[in-house]
């Protein structure tokens, strides 16, 4: 069992809360992106301890020898343990069953693997990453998901390369942080395209040299992107979750070598569509979980970076919300915030 000392706040949680998502569950105890500290383990749990800090991972890694998502060679390709994938998407734990009833004893799902929207969680320990005992859980919390996403598309799905040109749609955390690891590696040209000019600001801070806002064209904006480069962008990414804004980013991409890369989760029930003269003339599409980051193993080195000072994370946090009435207030604004 967990104890949760911070929280940060995704779309996918204030998605699931809308009661939009036909495969969300009820009811259940939301939140996925958290700082928490380990209050006890279970039998058979080992390499956590109390007093562990620990960041909740949705994607597990089991790292047993005989599965091949987590071992070489077609485990370094991939982060999608399936070890708990049935459970979790069920909304209980791996032996079944539910941790947490409301005050009648009827069971509330799980959500993710994580709900960390709570004071205290039980996470299955191969989705756990342990982290220094030094580490600000407040920062902590960025990892779970978005940030290591964005950053994580860069360097590990595209392994984006220096000199290169990017284009990043959507301009939330994760879109920022692809912003980030682009600058981070080198790329020569970074465009930030969103419909919301107030996020250029930061977009630019974090690296972008060139700010689009589609509103501002009377044509798609794969051609206004295509014609500001002769041939198109090297790597693109969408962070959207929108179906067109990801054949947008498909078709902004370099004729003979563009690769393009979805980020964003659409809708249920979505479809993706394209030319495939897109494809055959040399434009690759493909798509990305959790930043390819096996969650165990290869997000605690992010910390790491955090505290060396290789890695800046504090501009993520720009609000700060206490308390069960804070927490729910922000899943009230942040809707609101982001049109």
């Amino acid at each position: 069992m967990w104890e949760v000392h911070s929280n940060a706040l995704c779309h996918t949680d204030i998605y699931t809360l809308s009661g939009q998502d036909p495969e969300g569950l009820f009811p259940s105890i939301l939140g996925h992106e958290a700082g928490t500290e380990v209050e006890s383990v279970g039998e058979g749990v080992v390499g956590l301890q109390p007093g562990d800090k620990v960041i909740p991972c949705y994607t597990p890694q089991c790292g047993e020898p005989d599965c091949i998502f987590c071992f070489p060679p077609r485990g370094k390709r991939t982060n999608l343990c399936p070890k708990i994938r049935g459970t979790q998407g069920g909304g209980v734990m791996p032996d079944g069953t539910s941790r947490f009833t409301d005050a009648e004893g009827k069971e509330i799902k799980h959500f993710m693997g994580c709900s960390t929207f709570s004071e205290y969680t039980v996470v299955a320990d191969i989705s756990c990453a342990k982290v220094s005992d030094s580490a600000p859980l407040d920062v902590c919390s960025l990892l779970g998901c978005g940030v290591s996403t964005g950053l994580g598309a860069v360097w590990n799905t595209l392994n984006v390369e220096g000199g290169s040109s990017v284009a990043v749609f959507g301009l939330g955390a994760v879109g920022l942080a692809v912003i980030q690891g682009s600058q981070m590696r080198g790329a020569a040209r970074i465009f930030a395209i969103d419909t919301n000019p107030k996020k250029f600001e930061i977009a630019k801070e974090l690296g972008a040299t060139d700010c689009v806002n589609p509103k501002d064209y009377d044509k798609p904006i794969q051609q206004v992107l295509v014609g500001m480069t002769k041939w198109g962008i090297d790597y693109t990414f969408d962070c959207t979750g929108n179906t067109e804004v990801m054949r947008a980013a498909l078709e902004s991409a370099h004729r003979g070598w563009g690769e393009s890369c979805v980020i964003g989760v659409a809708a249920a029930g979505k479809e993706i569509s394209t030319r495939p003269f897109q494809l055959v003339t040399g434009r690759k599409w493909t798509g990305t979980a959790f930043g390819g980051f096996k969650g165990r193993s290869e997000v605690p080195p992010l910390i790491d970076a955090y505290e060396a000072g290789r890695l800046k994370l504090d501009h993520y946090i720009t609000h700060r919300f206490q308390g069960v009435e804070g927490g729910q207030w922000g899943c009230r604004w942040m809707p609101k915030e982001q049109d």
